[in-house]
């Protein structure tokens, strides 16, 4: 199993955690940095730990915030380093101007077209200019992470974007997720813990961590109606196509 999104800085023991996942079963991980701070935190522990992977990039609440953008693009330089994210557009919070994430968006995707590398999407309640956005200035993969708008799917599946479902489809009130997660096709969806946020429900109030993404793949599973062993195997194959994993 993998876990395709974690912010494994924001952890206390970012080792245990991965090792705990790995007496589960999820033997990759997709650790993401979303600022300078966390890329500095996030690095150390790419390469520190065999099977997991890195994304870097900078958060849309972060977008008024001053950046060295060189170093970002050295960063994406890494081979351990397989996506740019997680970026996009958050009109649910606006903890940022919306156009100062406009325009960090777009200057990401840049350099994700640059570095050849697949981009991390995050949107919430900006669905009309994140698909606007996409359309103009990136023609790579995309991965619309903690997938939540469930009238983007059509467009998503329609363009071959990546679906990433995280542990808020077990919540009991989240049919609408589960609904999307059973008109996703096989080859297109993905499976995250985004902790430690969003613990799914049979863990409710723990810090979420990799190894619970087992409780996300089982609603998946049980919405889709197939086999849980066949699913994971999907979804292991499609992070290996969606970044490039070896």
């Amino acid at each position: 199993m993998i876990d395709t999104h974690a912010h494994l800085d924001a952890l206390d023991d970012p080792a245990a955690a991965v090792a705990r996942a790995r007496e589960v079963g999820v033997t990759r991980i997709i650790t993401i940095g979303t600022d300078p701070t966390s890329w500095a935190k996030t690095l150390p522990i790419v390469e520190e730990q065999d099977g997991v992977y890195g994304v870097a990039g900078v958060h849309p609440h972060e977008a008024a915030s001053d950046f060295d953008g060189a170093t970002l693009e050295r960063l994406l330089e890494h081979p351990k380093i397989v996506a740019v994210g997680e970026i996009g557009l958050d009109y649910y919070r606006d903890y940022a101007p919306r156009d100062a994430q406009s325009k960090l968006f777009i200057y990401q995707l840049g350099l994700a077209k640059r570095a050849k590398l697949p981009v991390v999407i995050h949107n919430r309640a900006a669905d009309d200019d994140t698909v606007s956005i996409l359309g103009q200035w990136f023609d790579g993969t995309v991965v619309l992470h903690c997938f939540s708008s469930s009238t983007l799917l059509p467009e998503a599946v329609e363009r071959g974007w990546y679906v990433s479902f995280a542990g808020n489809i077990t919540y009991t009130n989240a049919e609408d997720l589960r609904n999307a997660a059973r008109a996703v096709p096989a080859e297109l969806i993905l499976a995250e813990t985004d902790c430690p946020y969003l613990a799914p429900q049979p863990v409710r109030g723990k810090t979420n961590e990799p190894a619970y993404v087992v409780h996300t793949l089982a609603a998946l599973a049980d919405a889709r109606g197939e086999d849980p062993d066949a699913l994971a195997a999907q979804i292991d194959a499609n992070a290996s196509s969606a970044f490039g994993l070896p």
